[in-house]
């Protein structure tokens, strides 16, 4: 089977990066990579660093090439493609990039630092877009109006201010959406991401496809080293994670503890918040092997996300090891736990309440719903199912592109099986 070219584009990319869409993206490139494709990351190193990323060891080899684009002059480089749209001091880097590589598929992710709609219009080959946030109608990607509010109308220039971000004087031109039109596929992450980029004005066709994990077939012990009962929170510690209404609702749940794996900018005022309840636990990052041990053991993970997610990689990690979850009813929190039959969903703290206690009073129903949720992973989000739907698309998007070749390589399972 023929090995295919792909080039993939993204802002932040491990050891680069902060938070779940760069793992995202990372564990494409390499199922990729090891079915035998030529993948080649390109991200920009400066945004990294601008933004207070602290520089991470790098990963060991995994048979895809990255590529950091770094400038002397980083904060001017970002500045002017946050400004302009296109990647000024980057194009003749990228352009030489694509003539060397000459790739079948160009998978565009997070561009808005790295080239923004300018570098949409850069290089040949199929054209993917993958909109892990909502910046194709969001300036500041997450639809989180002037930092406390779900955003249900466009008022971009004064929350751009209020974010103390220059306003983009190009998302008033025209130049995203023409540059959309040259994409062959354009990827929601869930039904209600693609939704919402219409509400707002995307005129384009998405298509949706979840993430995926890859499975676990020796689950580790049942158990994260903690010697009570307890519910787990996984992610940054930001204000739109929403974990400040799950620290309060703990004080209903004296049975139980509140582990809370992560870090990040609102870390103080949530452990001012938890001060004088002993039961809630700030354990701060883990590696992937001990966040597998204590999502193994949770009664349940709590995912309390005040804002509008594109997808929630942390349900379908918690579902891979069977545990349930608790969402707040918002975003795509209820078309996953309900495809899943594995949670419940929660709008105030009297449902999470009720959600908690259920779930710990109650073992068989607990064990139910981690039986659905083992059961819905390998349905739904397991590796080889999701690459499965990549394949059918992308082979859709080459033929309406009129590339026969790709498009024969791609129903005969390239991405899915990989190259003979």
């Amino acid at each position: 089977m023929r090995s295919l070219s792909i080039v993939m584009f993204t802002t932040f990319y491990p050891p680069h990066s902060f938070g779940g869409d760069a793992i995202g993206v990372q564990r494409m490139a390499r199922a990729l990579a090891s079915r035998g494709h030529r993948v080649t990351v390109v991200h920009d190193e400066d945004s990294y660093r601008i933004l207070g990323g602290r520089v991470q060891p790098k990963d060991a080899t995994d048979g895809v090439e990255r590529i950091g684009l770094r400038s002397s002059a980083g904060f001017v480089s970002n500045l002017m493609v946050q400004q302009l749209g296109r990647p000024v001091l980057h194009a003749a880097r990228i352009r030489k990039i694509l003539d060397e590589r000459r790739p079948d598929i160009i998978w565009y992710n997070n561009t808005s630092l790295i080239g923004g709609p300018g570098l949409l219009r850069m290089g040949d080959g199929l054209k993917v877009y993958e909109a892990h946030e909502h910046w194709l109608v969001c300036p500041t990607h997450v639809l989180w109006r002037y930092g406390r509010e779900l955003c249900d109308s466009r008022e971009c220039l004064r929350c751009q201010i209020s974010y103390r971000r220059p306003p983009q004087l190009w998302r008033r031109t025209g130049q995203l959406d023409r540059a959309l039109d040259r994409m062959d596929l354009i990827i929601a992450k869930s039904r209600f991401s693609r939704d919402k980029h219409r509400e707002f004005g995307l005129r384009q066709q998405m298509e949706v496809l979840p993430y995926f994990l890859p499975d676990i077939y020796e689950l580790p012990p049942p158990h994260g080293g903690h010697p009570r009962p307890y519910f787990l929170f996984v992610g940054r510690l930001e204000k739109i994670k929403g974990l400040q209404d799950v620290i309060p609702a703990m004080a209903d749940c004296p049975d139980a503890d509140l582990l809370i794996l992560g870090d990040g900018d609102y870390a103080d005022e949530l452990k001012r918040l938890a001060a004088g309840n002993p039961r809630i636990h700030f354990l701060g990052r883990k590696t992937p092997e001990e966040l597998n041990a204590y999502y193994r053991g949770a009664l349940a993970l709590i995912v309390p996300s005040v804002c509008y997610e594109t997808f929630g990689i942390i349900l379908i990690e918690s579902f891979r090891l069977g545990t349930p979850v608790i969402a707040r009813r918002l975003g795509p929190f209820p078309e996953i736990v309900e495809a899943a039959g594995a949670g419940a969903l929660f709008s105030n703290r009297q449902e999470l309440v009720s959600a908690m206690v259920e779930l710990q009073s109650n073992p068989q129903i607990r064990q139910r719903r981690g039986e659905a949720a083992r059961e819905a992973f390998g349905r739904i989000w397991r590796e080889d199912r999701v690459l499965a739907a990549y394949c059918a698309a992308f082979a859709r998007a080459a033929h309406r592109r009129g590339d026969s070749g790709l498009a024969r390589a791609l129903e005969a399972g390239a991405l899915e099986r990989g190259a003979g």
